[in-house]
């Protein structure tokens, strides 16, 4: 059965099935009171959900129930990755006799219903456990200590690792051998590191696998891989001198040791950063608008430059056979989908408004969801296959608000990969219907509306591909060479009858019987007075003479001459009284 698509919302919670059915209701029975949080397993065999006042999980096979507890103003919950223990928060709360904060993170085994251990958890940030894939072993940041836990036995911290005043870590949900990274801001002038360890091996900074240093980080965001072998660290800072956004770096680390700097070969912020499913490579989105997306290798050597434009977010679908690069937030909505292999475009798109985008787990097909509360207007969901067919469009309705909604996850190697298909799925919607009441679309004046615009407000940079070598045109490269040559030889030959022309003694002809084309000969054969400076001036005077000369003539054409010019015509007596001077004047007179 495919997987249906899950809904929360004001009015409850409810399911829809997805392709190849769409639009036909799903078994589940609906939940309809108002629900505060809802959370699938990795499998997506469990489905749990929280009222105001109830627990429920259900089985997604027979919709029967598994687990109910009652328990109230539970705000977050999530599955472990094989399914068998439930951890929920609650807002800290402290008991008014006692004045000591209660346990707000609990930690139930679905099976038997038996809370195992309850913890106190003061902020929501990071409030959530961290277990391997395996569920080996389990990590929680406590008072800038790692204390990790075996095999959901959690009355015995196992191992603790104790690295000064980190503030962020991160735990590789891979198989064994198990790693960790762990954050400690910088202090007085010193820089800020992240190392990586191998558990439970924590003895002192030599046991790290890894360490980066690095200024500028206020937080930090890690990715590891999904086989544990490679982390990528994303650093920010609050303000700069540059941004008002602050700076980021993207750090790189494998557990072998090497570390390094992700090259950028644009400025400005780091908008997202994903691994590809296998594992092998990843993409980064950064640059000043319109941004700049490229494919990087485990050696953060560049794959592949998708050029620049309107976007901020890049997902991988489940096989990682296919990239969407999309803009959300501020901007219009813009998709594009890349065949990852072919490194090749496969469509372009838009979907407006869109707060929620996930790939369906067959890998071909996605969602593109408007929610609450990010936008309270226009709530609604569209399927669509990854050709640019969209193939439903649901509106929840102008009194109704969506605040939730996600594909069932299946378990792994459900839906292998396949070769794409190219071929554009039959669309069910001809277009993205707007939603009535809400204007969309960027403000044109009157004067403009019903024109296209006669400008471009960026240039947006072609893909290219930066390992591959651009080919030579040899041809062109002889022509330009050979070129080349003959104007030295040129140069060479001009300066040498120059410098023949200023030594020949021999009588210049008189400027009435000398037509204007044969100026330049006049002057490379002009007498010599036999004094350097004298012949230099002279040769000065005659060259202002002949652009004189040049001009009466276009006068005489009617054509009309500048101020400047007309200035200059009024000089020839006093040039051919400087020439007179140096007993030279005859060619003048």
């Amino acid at each position: 059965m495919a997987p249906p698509l899950t809904l929360r919302g004001t009015d409850g919670i409810w399911m829809v099935n997805g392709p190849p059915d769409i639009g036909t209701a799903a078994q589940f029975p609906g939940e309809k009171s108002k629900c505060r949080c809802m959370a699938y397993s990795n499998d997506g065999s469990r489905l749990a959900w929280c009222t105001e006042d109830q627990l429920t999980i259900i089985n997604t096979t027979s919709f029967k129930n598994v687990f109910q507890l009652d328990i109230n103003k539970v705000v977050c919950m999530k599955f472990s990755p094989k399914a068998t223990i439930l951890v929920m928060w609650q807002n800290y709360t402290v008991n008014p006799e006692t004045k000591q904060g209660n346990p707000n993170l609990h930690l139930y085994d679905i099976t038997t219903g038996v809370m195992l251990r309850s913890f106190i958890q003061k902020k929501q940030k990071n409030w959530d456990p961290n277990w391997t894939k395996d569920e080996g072993v389990c990590c929680r940041n406590v008072n800038n200590e790692l204390h990790f836990f075996e095999n959901n036995k959690f009355d015995e911290i196992k191992v603790k690792l104790l690295m000064q005043k980190i503030s962020e870590y991160s735990l590789a949900e891979s198989d064994p051998p198990y790693v960790v990274a762990g954050y400690v801001p910088g202090a007085k002038g010193a820089p800020s590191f992240v190392r990586a360890y191998q558990y439970p091996n924590f003895g002192g900074q030599q046991a790290a696998l890894a360490s980066k240093s690095f200024f500028k980080s206020d937080t930090v965001t890690m990715h590891w891989n999904g086989t544990g072998t490679a982390l990528l660290v994303l650093s920010s800072t609050e303000v700069s001198e540059q941004s008002y956004y602050g700076d980021q770096g993207l750090h790189f680390i494998s557990t072998r040791g090497e570390s390094c700097l992700v090259p950028r070969s644009k400025n400005g912020p780091v908008y997202h950063v994903e691994w590809s499913p296998k594992c092998t490579d990843f993409c980064v989105v950064y640059g000043f608008m319109p941004a700049k997306a490229t494919l990087y290798n485990l050696k953060s050597e560049p794959l592949f430059d998708f050029g620049t434009g309107p976007r901020n977010v890049a997902y991988f679908n489940p096989q990682g056979s296919i990239l969407c690069l999309a803009g959300f937030g501020n901007l219009s909505g813009n998709l594009e989908f890349w065949d990852t292999k072919q490194r090749r475009l496969i469509c372009q798109t838009k979907a407006p408004d869109t707060t929620v985008f996930q790939f369906h787990p067959d890998g071909e097909h996605f969602l593109t969801a408007t929610t609450s509360p990010r936008l309270r207007v226009g709530n609604g969901y569209r399927i669509w296959h990854f050709t640019g067919s969209l193939l439903q469009q649901v509106n929840v309705g102008s009194d109704k608000e969506l605040l939730e909604i996600k594909w069932q996850p299946v378990a792994e190697g459900t839906f292998p990969e396949r070769v794409l298909n190219y071929k554009a799925a039959q669309a069910m919607a001809a277009e993205v219907n707007p939603v009535a009441g809400v204007k969309g679309g960027v403000y044109r004046p009157p004067q403009a509306r019903g024109t296209e615009p006669s400008f471009k407000l960026h240039d947006y940079e072609a893909p290219s591909d930066p390992n591959k070598k651009q080919p030579t045109d040899t041809t062109e490269n002889k022509s330009a060479s050979k070129n080349k040559k003959k104007r030295e030889a040129r140069k060479a030959k001009m300066a040498q009858s120059n410098e023949e022309g200023s030594e020949a003694s021999c009588p210049t002809p008189s400027m009435s019987s000398t037509p204007a084309s044969a100026m330049g000969a006049v002057v490379s054969q002009a007498p010599s007075t036999g004094d350097p400076d004298k012949d230099k001036k002279a040769r000065n005077l005659r060259k202002k003479l002949q652009a004189i000369q040049k001009l009466k003539e276009q006068k005489a054409a009617g054509k009309p001459l500048e101020l400047n010019q007309i200035e200059k015509l009024k000089t020839e007596d006093t040039l051919v009284a400087e020439l007179s001077a140096l007993g030279l004047a005859d060619d003048w007179s």
